[in-house]
């Protein structure tokens, strides 16, 4: 996981990705492959992606529907 510190910038750590992770899941909800593929340009590769992800769950930003398989915004 990359955070801002002296060595990496804000734009290159995972907090950057926060916004445009929660705009996606925030409008509709959707599948975490899904997201990947509306995301994938936007991440360096599925390893930042998945901490994106982890981030925001355990912030409480995002949840996972179980029986739908779907993530959507807590807020």
């Amino acid at each position: 996981m990359r955070f801002p510190s002296k060595v990496t910038p804000y734009e290159n750590s995972i907090i950057s990705k926060f916004p445009l992770f929660l705009s996606e899941i925030s409008s509709e909800r959707i599948t975490p492959a899904n997201l990947f593929k509306k995301t994938v340009n936007k991440v360096s590769d599925i390893s930042e992606f998945i901490d994106v992800l982890d981030c925001l769950f355990v912030l409480g930003k995002v949840a996972l529907d179980d029986e739908k398989g779907e993530l959507f915004y807590v807020g």
